[in-house]
């Protein structure tokens, strides 16, 4: 007569639940939307001429380098997503994917996105696409977002290089306009989720996350959002007066700069209650839509340029 053991451990594979969904969820469609669209104008403003199908290669393989990305981030962070009411049902606190066959996937498409990259564009874009992914999962996720308050500022240099990976994919090389990209793109990036945190902090705080307001306090916080646009501003308006941007994109950087600066003002100076709130939420609202008109501007220009000589 055999005897049951209620305590063995169950070894049999388990099968996975996932959807084709979750499987898009862990690739966070909401930032690889900006990661194309800022690429995309990396890629368009810079000089001479690529092959369609070249183009497309490389804003998808920047895409899915993205997407890559988001599935590594989730992969190791799911012990924080589930302490996090903003997070808490992504897939794998939700046990819809594993964090093995998350990190499986993640690896997967971030291999084939830098090879493809490298082989059918060049591998200046394929080397700086492996090096995006890289310090996204490593040095930020694994390391700097859960030992610094400065995860954020030294963090956003992987979001910021997309630009910059789509014009060395174009032009073979770099140059000042990237770089331009990357810097408004960095300095745009402590402001906009530091207004995030501020609403979230209780979130934060609950996971160990150790974000600035959590660490230093909501006021330090305040000030250092203040700061950071004040440098943001500048940085934009900058490529006008160098000469490397047009008359068309200086004038937009003033008038949304005239915004972010109104609003983190009023980020700074609300500091209890409603308005705290309502100020924060509205600094990080207009910041999306400031970093998208900056960057759809500099598009724009370029789609006028290409259709001027049909009508001249």
């Amino acid at each position: 007569m055999s005897v049951v053991d209620h305590n063995a451990i169950d070894v049999r594979p388990r099968i996975s639940e996932a959807e084709v969904g979750d499987y898009i969820a862990l690739l966070k469609p909401r930032v690889m939307s900006l990661v194309i669209f800022t690429a995309l104008v990396g890629f368009f403003i810079a000089p001479g001429h690529v092959h369609p199908i070249i183009a497309f290669t490389s804003i998808l393989c920047i895409a899915v380098g993205g997407g890559a990305s988001g599935a590594l981030n989730m992969a190791l962070e799911g012990d924080i997503d589930a302490k996090m009411s903003r997070t808490a049902n992504r897939p794998i606190p939700r046990g819809r994917i594993t964090a093995g066959e998350a990190m499986a996937f993640g690896l997967t498409l971030a291999f084939f996105s830098v090879m493809t990259l490298g082989v059918l564009v060049n591998w200046l874009a394929g080397a700086l696409l492996a090096f995006t992914i890289f310090f996204y999962v490593v040095i930020y996720t694994m390391w700097l977002k859960r030992w610094t308050a400065q995860n954020i500022v030294i963090g956003g240099a992987a979001g910021a290089l997309p630009p910059v990976v789509a014009w060395a994919a174009a032009t073979g090389s770099l140059s000042m306009e990237p770089v331009l990209l990357f810097l408004i793109t960095f300095f745009w990036t402590p402001p906009h989720f530091w207004a995030l945190a501020l609403f979230r902090s209780d979130d934060y705080a609950r996971a160990g996350v150790p974000m600035l307001p959590v660490v230093a306090g909501p006021d330090a916080t305040r000030l250092q959002i203040l700061l950071y646009t004040v440098v943001l501003v500048a940085t934009a308006f900058a490529p006008w007066p160098l000469g490397y941007f047009d008359a068309v994109y200086g004038v937009t950087s003033l008038v949304l700069g005239a915004g972010m600066m109104w609003l983190a003002i009023e980020v700074y100076r609300h500091r209890e209650g409603k308005q705290a709130a309502r100020a924060t939420r509205r600094l990080f609202a207009f910041s999306i839509l400031y970093l998208f008109a900056l960057f759809a501007t500099l598009l724009l220009e370029v789609v006028v340029r290409a259709v001027m000589p049909f009508f001249g």
